[in-house]
């Protein structure tokens, strides 16, 4: 039990935002109205897949100072996580535009930095899959895991602040505007679906490890 604590917490969080989320009244803001209760959903999924890529490129560099192939289990699934959360992160964000900015996909310029940074990950488990040999593939992996993780910034983080967006946090459009959550959402936000998101994330890939190991238990003791 106290090595499960974790996942009761993340239980509990995920429970907690979804009714407080859905439940308790919200700031009725121009535009934005009901839809700011996506806000539970669709920014925590952005640091839930920060934190899964960054916890898959560190395995990535102990497996090229170390190879182990355990190492390699460790940030393949991380990545893997990381880019379920990122895929829903960009279906959420498209849902939270169709209402407020009229259509689900406009070309703005942090839905093709968000599609791009997506499209490079999705690259990196097509080239694990055309290597055969389970050691070139851990090492290129590793290696291509790096560029992934670095090009991230770029494509999510500087040139959509750079210019001007629909999306909050571009230039002349200011982001996380504290006047769009009340006390109550930024409670539910930061203790609740934050840090529930982001221990969900880790349940998912611990779940993914687990079954790899068994998949490779003869490769891995044999």
């Amino acid at each position: 039990m106290r090595r499960n604590w974790w996942k009761v917490l993340c239980t509990v969080l995920i429970f907690y935002t979804l009714i407080g989320g859905l439940l308790f009244e919200v700031p009725h803001k121009k535009i934005l109205n009901e839809t700011i209760r996506n806000i539970y959903f669709h920014v925590p999924m952005w640091f839930g897949m920060m934190v899964l890529f960054t916890t898959s490129i560190v395995y990535s560099i102990r497996y090229l100072r170390k190879p182990d192939l355990v190492l390699d289990i460790h940030a393949a699934a991380y990545a893997r996580t990381g880019m379920i959360f990122g895929i829903l992160g960009l279906v959420t964000g498209a849902m939270w535009a169709n209402y407020t900015w009229g259509k689900a996909w406009s070309n703005d310029i942090k839905q093709i930095g968000a599609a791009m940074a997506l499209l490079i990950y999705g690259a990196y488990f097509v080239l694990r899959n055309s290597i055969t040999d389970i050691d070139k593939r851990a090492k290129v992996g590793a290696v291509y895991n790096i560029f992934a993780y670095a090009m991230l910034f770029p494509a999510l983080w500087i040139v959509p602040r750079l210019v001007e967006s629909l999306h909050p946090g571009g230039a002349g459009n200011p982001g996380a505007d504290p006047r769009d959550m009340d006390a109550r959402m930024r409670f539910i936000f930061w203790l609740g679906a934050v840090p529930g998101f982001i221990l969900l994330g880790l349940w998912m890939t611990n779940l993914i490890i687990r079954y790899r190991k068994i998949e490779d238990k003869n490769l891995l003791h044999g």
